[in-house]
Formats: C-alpha cells, structure tokens, sequence
C-alpha cells in the first residue's frame, strides 16, 4: 500500500504576497488573504498542517464595506475587569486603528484552534503604503473586483 505523501519544511516553500485594500471590499479582501494563508490556493494543501504563504496587506485605511455597515458594525473588546467591555463603530475604529478591523475579518476565517493561532501570525497589515518586508521579495497579488456588484 503506498502512503501519501507530506509536505515538509524541506518540500515545502513559502512566499510573500502583497495585498493593496485600497477600495476592497472587507469580506472579500479578508476571504482571500485567509485562503492564502491557510495554503488552500496549493496544490500540496493539508488541513492539520501550515502550507500557506505571507501575506503583506497595505493600505488598510482605504478598505470599504457596503451599505451602512460603516455606522452599524460594532467592534466589541473587554479588558477583563468588571464593566470593561468597549464599543466602537467600524468608522471610529478605522480612524483610530486600520490594522485591526483586517486582522479581525481573517482571523474570524482561520480554524479556532493552536493552527488557526499560527497562520494569523503569517498576516502582516499596514495602514499605509510602505511596508518592512521588502528583502522578503514579495510578489504583487491583485484580486478581483467587481463593479457595482453591491451597494
């Protein structure tokens, strides 16, 4: 009976990808970065295992969301002491932080388990345009929008 075989550290190779989400739409933008991570994009693809890629995600101040989502979502933190949980509006939270409404969309997507954990740590987000990871040689990944295809 022959066995089938697995990726390893040695077989398996890993790449940087670079994101713009400038006029993204955040679930779609967050399903893809989550696909990428996770490897499912390859062929050498195993779920209980990390064969994905580094994902670079810039411009995340610019991502959009539909309808009136901007006003309605709500980001919800607890710092652990009573009477500690926070609220905040998806618009107050772009301002003051862009990074985490992307990190908060992928990380919904990846297994809730200690994998899950280390495929979140492959996703590096950025507010602006310049990023630190320019001697990893990533490649440029556009993904598809579609026009008027909301609201």
């Amino acid at each position: 009976m022959n066995k089938t075989p697995l990726p390893n550290q040695a077989t398996l190779e890993r790449k940087w990808y670079v994101i713009d989400a400038s006029g993204q739409r955040l679930g779609r933008l967050a399903t893809e970065i989550a696909m990428i991570l996770r490897g499912k994009n390859k062929p050498t693809f195993t779920p209980h295992l990390d064969t994905g890629d580094f994902v670079i995600v810039i411009n995340a101040e610019k991502v959009v969301v539909t309808g009136k989502k901007a006003e309605q979502k709500i980001y919800a933190r607890h710092s652990g002491r009573p009477g500690g949980r926070k609220e905040e509006t998806f618009a107050k939270l772009q301002k003051r932080i862009p990074e985490r409404i992307v990190e908060h969309a992928v990380k919904g997507m990846l297994p809730k388990n200690s994998l899950g954990r280390q495929l979140f740590t492959k996703l590096k987000v950025y507010a602006g345009e310049q990023h630190p990871h320019s001697a990893q040689k990533p490649e440029i990944l556009t993904i598809q929008t579609i026009p008027n295809g909301g609201n």
